[in-house]
């Protein structure tokens, strides 16, 4: 590892291997959490036609003010039966569609109802009514592509009268752990024997980013049972591997994978935690070599392999948003690699402020699991004192 790339350069290295992956149609009840892979288009003016923003009467606003005759009552869904005249009023819902011949709703809070009747102040022409295609016009983009869908989007598309749209196929992932010591949770242990926890932890990850994970068993350290497990993980959009990719006897995961055609494109990067991290291709399927240590492969992870997810799906901006806040409290930077501290965010006023968490090696993950940002932290020798401005990532993405 003589020559360590920075974050950025590896990360470009990554995305520059990326190709998005092909679009299929999505019924529109299941595209949360998806990215669109074309434009989705309004089916509709919306509103798709004028209608009160109200409880009131309409109105035609020469009329007021005045006393008027209440000639029919409008409710969402049923609109009146014919236009409304000089010197009429008509009761209106919220929503209810404005008569041809209306240009104001004046509310009920400041009328006056008689029987038959209703007393109003005067209205200005256009009060209160929500002209049609106000929102947007039919045709209009509701949403673009390389646009993550949320709630709010969902709404907008159904409002709009869209029932499916296109979006980029979810990635396959294959998650595969190494390492004789590895046993299941649950299981006795015994001497040198670890619970194995990387494999689950980063599927949870995987999958809040988006992806279809498929968890492989954890293989022992033995070539034979590497080459099985690596090449079936090989048929996956992304194989990422926890384990073995450093220099010792048993790592044996960049060699097998060499062997089965993988390509590397690097192996070693200036971050800590995470530096022995591999990455390499064979075909189109990306191949991530993370470290074994769980919080070198949780911090490894989210730096690298979930923005490769974002850009496989096409999103507009798949690099990890950094966001500013301050220190909490005084940190030394490590000389000579950028640092992902953990931290707990906490808001003050306008501001967040990030307190890392105590005990920041590789293996705490025990610890780690009161954070939830990644402070960068750009290597040097002078120490950070409280209140220093820095950029921070949220754990989650």
């Amino acid at each position: 590892m003589s020559s360590l790339r920075s974050w950025d350069e590896a990360l470009e290295s990554v995305l520059e291997r990326v190709d998005p992956l092909p679009a299929e149609t999505v019924p529109l009840e299941r595209a949360s959490g998806r990215v669109l892979a074309a434009a989705a288009r309004s089916a509709t003016d919306l509103p798709p036609f004028p209608s009160s923003a109200m409880d009131g009467f309409a109105v035609r606003s020469s009329d007021t003010a005045g006393t008027l005759p209440i000639v029919f009552r409008i409710a969402a869904g049923r609109p009146a039966p014919r236009e409304l005249r000089q010197g009429e009023a008509m009761a209106i819902a919220t929503g209810g569609v404005v008569p041809d011949g209306a240009d104001a709703v004046v509310p009920i809070e400041v009328v006056v109802e008689s029987a038959n009747a209703v007393e109003l102040p005067e209205a200005a022409a256009g009060a209160n009514v929500r002209p049609r295609g106000g929102d947007m016009a039919a045709g209009d983009a509701v949403a673009s592509a390389g646009e993550l869908l949320g709630p709010a989007q969902i709404g907008a598309l159904a409002a709009a009268g869209v029932a499916a749209v296109e979006c980029a196929r979810a990635p396959r992932v294959c998650v595969l752990t190494t390492g004789t010591e590895l046993r299941k949770p649950g299981q006795p242990l015994a001497p040198g024997e670890i619970y194995e926890a990387n494999g689950v932890m980063l599927a949870s990850l995987l999958e809040q980013a988006g992806a279809a994970v498929e968890q492989l068993a954890a293989v022992s350290d033995d070539e034979d049972a590497h080459r099985a497990a690596l090449d079936r993980g090989l048929d996956a959009d992304v194989l990422v591997t926890s384990g073995g990719v450093s220099v010792g006897p048993h790592d044996l995961v960049r060699r097998v994978a060499a062997e089965l055609g993988v390509e590397e494109v690097f192996w070693g990067v200036s971050v800590k935690p995470g530096k022995p991290l591999a990455f390499g291709a064979r075909g189109s399927t990306l191949v991530f070599g993370l470290p074994g240590n769980p919080v070198s492969s949780l911090v490894c992870a989210r730096l690298f392999v979930v923005p490769a997810l974002l850009a496989l799906t096409g999103i507009t901006e798949p690099r990890p948003r950094l966001e500013p806040g301050r220190l909490a409290r005084a940190v030394r930077p490590d000389p000579r690699r950028t640092e992902f501290l953990r931290a707990r965010a906490s808001y003050a006023g306008d501001e967040v402020r990030l307190d890392p968490v105590s005990g920041q090696e590789s293996h705490m993950i025990g610890r780690a699991a009161g954070a939830d940002a990644l402070v960068l932290v750009p290597p040097g020798e002078a120490e950070l004192p409280e209140d220093s401005a820095v950029r921070y990532l949220r754990l989650v993405p």
